[in-house]
């Protein structure tokens, strides 16, 4: 596979437009034990990007501008505006008068269904169901995940440390969160960052998808906490172990049981707790 970190443009977007910087560096003033420097800090950049189908607003996300095509590939897919990949015909970054829009096509039947939900939101980073407009449509149930591949202790510790060394933007900046697809027995094969924990997800699912890679292969590892939303998704297009380095929430570790899902929080070097489905992890 590919440098996780260089995204390669999809078919259809070869004009597409120059990337945004993703941090800015801005003079502080830094207090140490009474001490008082002048000196330039790198902050991480954020910007709203629309996502678009058939040209009809849906969302504006607030999210790092990178892997936007990622980003929209795979909130489709974890939002469950389409039911699989193919029903996505295509993905295109656009800029204009400075603003960035993500063109996505779907298939009729979709985009027809889409409308009849009648949803347009705006998307945080630290949103979570916003702009939903029933507890229906905000409470979504994926059905069971697959059975999926076991996966050693050792190497789901691994996986944690290697992310922390491959979070290149969070060294520079420390406020973005990662996410990972790890292969068992390969380890991490994808990394992205984003300001919000669920854009970085989206990314991975997005990316994987545009290499017409199986989520269901492996498992994905976060930088955050494992809130209901980030297990929902990672359920919708089946991939069956969520590892976080943070807790979950109680309604996440609901979904999990009911998805079959395997969900494990506060993953350090030598520890763990597991809230859901155990039987996929091996000494």
């Amino acid at each position: 596979m590919n440098d996780p970190h260089v995204t390669a443009p999809a078919p259809d977007s070869t004009n597409a437009p120059a990337a945004l910087p993703l941090y800015s560096e801005v003079r502080v003033e830094r207090w140490n034990d009474g001490t008082i420097e002048q000196t330039v800090d790198r902050v991480a950049e954020e910007e709203p990007v629309a996502l678009t189908y058939q040209r009809t607003p849906h969302v504006v996300m607030l999210t790092t501008p990178a892997d936007l095509e990622d980003l929209g590939v795979g909130f489709t897919l974890s939002e469950a505006v389409v039911q699989s990949a193919d029903e996505i015909r295509s993905v295109e970054l656009l800029r204009e008068d400075g603003r960035y829009e993500v063109r996505i096509g779907i298939a009729g039947e979709r985009f027809a269904a889409l409308l009849h939900r009648q949803r347009n939101l705006t998307g945080r980073t630290g949103c979570g169901l916003c702009g939903a407009e029933t507890i229906e449509q905000a409470i979504r149930h994926p059905p069971p995940v697959g059975a999926g591949s076991a996966v050693s202790l050792t190497e789901l510790h691994q996986a944690l440390v290697e992310l922390q060394a491959r979070q290149t933007l969070n060294a520079q900046t420390g406020s973005v969160h990662a996410a990972a697809w790890v292969l068992p027995g390969r380890g991490i094969q994808l990394v992205r960052e984003d300001v919000g924990r669920h854009n970085a997800l989206d990314k991975v699912i997005g990316a994987l998808t545009r290499a017409q890679i199986d989520c269901r292969l492996g498992y994905a590892v976060i930088t955050s906490r494992a809130s209901y939303e980030m297990v929902q998704k990672a359920a919708t297009v089946g991939i069956t172990l969520l590892a976080a380095v943070s807790a979950p929430t109680a309604l996440a570790v609901r979904l999990a049981v009911d998805a079959q899902l395997t969900l494990v929080g506060f993953v350090r070097a030598h520890r763990h707790v597991v809230y859901a489905h155990p039987q996929r992890l091996r000494a």
